[in-house]
């Protein structure tokens, strides 16, 4: 079932953290299973922030192998040797999990080949590198993921996130959203519905050299559209493309930097409901998300089927 949010202020810093955590919290019940934060904060101006993850949290009683912590520092010690390799310099290094990192790199070449260098290291994943964007992924509700990392702390203009019901993957955090746009800085995908023809797209994505880090059909979107402005589409126009190419019922989230995007299968066969004043859009698959920031009388409405819709800060 899964469930979507997202929320963007014009003109206005906020607790940001906290107000997405509170509508994922609600959307509970349509996602026990994981939930992820793509938050766009402060930043950092002049350098990069990387969020990363050298294994795994998985549920208890899943049979994949949970590694000792030797495991991850020596994973830890290959990333750093091959980021000072690329020329980079690592200007802030937080252990935020045995598993997961946060880190200030100073970097001015090519993201692609960096972030191929960088997971080159064996379960290795960037899970985001911009100068925004704080992509935080893990296994348990919103309280507890945001109390694990310390979300609800983090001030910004806009997010986006998801609850998440494994349904054809595993509950990990690989199969998790918000999924980065990779190999672009500061753009996050989340999504909720199915695709049909998703191997035939991620095949065709492959052999243009795009990186799959999953077999989760949502992480495709995130993937479809770093391909298409990686050609030169702004991202309004590649989300609608992806309205006349990708099959199936879907409604999914893009954010970047600076904008919010939301799209709309023709069947619009996925729920979600929009708010949107002068300073504040905001969005869930549920009311009751909006709810707990505007708990007054608002008028929200249901986007229409096939509609994309961009919003800027």
């Amino acid at each position: 079932m899964c469930g979507i949010a997202g929320l963007i202020h014009k003109g206005k810093t906020v607790n940001i953290g906290k107000e997405l955590q509170d509508m994922l919290q609600a959307l509970k019940h349509r996602g026990p299973d994981s939930t992820g934060y793509a938050l766009y904060g402060e930043g950092n101006r002049d350098n990069y922030i990387m969020r990363f993850k050298v294994g795994e949290n998985v549920k208890e009683g899943s049979s994949a192998v949970n590694e000792d912590k030797s495991v991850y520092d020596s994973r830890k010690k290959q990333v750093d040797k091959h980021i000072r390799d690329l020329g980079a310099d690592i200007l802030k290094d937080e252990q935020l999990t045995p598993y997961s990192f946060r880190y200030i790199v100073k970097y001015d070449k090519d993201l692609m080949e960096f972030s191929k260098k960088v997971e080159s290291v064996k379960m290795t994943e960037i899970l985001s590198l911009g100068k925004s964007l704080e992509l935080v992924k893990d296994i348990g509700d919103a309280n507890t993921v945001s109390k694990q990392y310390g979300l609800d702390k983090i001030k910004g203009t806009h997010a986006i996130g998801h609850s998440r019901m494994a349904t054809e993957t595993g509950v990990d955090i690989r199969s998790a959203h918000p999924f980065w746009g990779y190999p672009f800085s500061d753009v996050s995908v989340v999504h909720n519905g199915q695709l049909t023809n998703y191997w035939n797209n991620r095949r065709a994505l492959e052999n243009k050299g795009m990186r799959f880090m999953s077999e989760c059909d949502s992480e495709l979107i995130a993937v479809y559209i770093a391909s298409k402005m990686r050609s030169g589409a702004s991202l309004k126009d590649g989300m609608q493309d992806s309205l006349k190419e990708l099959d199936g019922v879907f409604t999914y989230l893009v954010a970047t930097k600076d904008s919010l995007g939301m799209a709309k299968d023709t069947m619009a066969a996925k729920p979600m409901v929009l708010y949107e004043s002068d300073d504040l859009v905001a969005m869930g698959s549920e009311e009751i998300a909006i709810r707990t920031l505007l708990p007054q009388e608002i008028d929200t409405h249901d986007p229409y089927d096939g509609e994309v819709k961009v919003w800027q800060i």
